[in-house]
């Protein structure tokens, strides 16, 4: 009896994760429309988000803490509970990165309209691809498909680098269109830091399922895991 207690309170961590992992992927997904296509509304669709949000990372965290401290699970149970903290954390930031995004939209919103030469909608399909896959393998527990999105990761960093320059240059050249490329600036880096995220919950599913920790590593290390 004790045992199958353990099992349900440790089914009751992951849906309550995946509901939360729900929630952070729309938040996103609010902030990207508010960005990419000017849909304002969703900005007080992400406030009431990531305050959800932070509400479940406290409530995650202590049904995760109380496990490990009554259960004293072993081996994989140990695993999916040091995972779902981790995972719970970059939620959390995914939450705070969309907030960042849809504040910057409404900025920009506001200010003289500027065309820059930089591709920020791709950036941001990439970078909800890279939190659906991992998310999808949370859910299907797929280490494979986990292993995808690490081979993601590097395109989005090399889209930032170009942007970083590209937008930099623009504010050299031409100084009245400067608050409108710091705002790109920071919209891009958020882009990035989610797309780490999105590779750090994919490291955590890889723990997870296979046992192997492959942080730091290359996708080949994720592959022969």
């Amino acid at each position: 009896m004790t045992r199958i207690s353990f099992h349900q309170k440790l089914e009751s961590l992951r849906e309550r994760l995946l509901q939360m992992a729900g929630v952070a992927e729309q938040t996103l997904r609010f902030a990207l429309d508010a960005h990419c296509r000017g849909e304002l509304s969703a900005c007080s669709k992400v406030r009431i988000n990531e305050a959800i949000i932070n509400c479940s990372e406290r409530e995650i965290d202590q049904m995760a803490l109380d496990l490990l401290a009554m259960e004293q699970p072993m081996a994989v149970d140990l695993r999916f509970i040091l995972a779902a903290i981790k995972i719970n954390s970059d939620l959390e930031r995914v939450g705070d990165q969309s907030m960042t995004i849809a504040l910057l939209a409404e900025e920009l919103a506001g200010s003289q309209p500027c065309e820059f030469p930089v591709d920020i909608p791709r950036m941001a399909e990439l970078s909800m691809t890279m939190i659906r896959k991992a998310l999808q393998a949370l859910a299907d527990r797929d280490a494979e498909l986990a292993t995808s999105v690490l081979a993601m990761d590097d395109a989005v960093d090399e889209m930032n680098r170009r942007a970083k320059c590209v937008l930099l240059d623009c504010i050299a050249q031409d100084s009245t269109a400067a608050q409108s490329a710091i705002n790109l600036l920071f919209i891009s880096r958020s882009l990035e830091r989610i797309a780490d995220h999105a590779t750090n919950m994919a490291e955590d599913v890889i723990f997870w399922v296979r046992g192997a920790d492959v942080r730091h590593g290359n996708v080949l290390q994720a592959q022969q895991a």
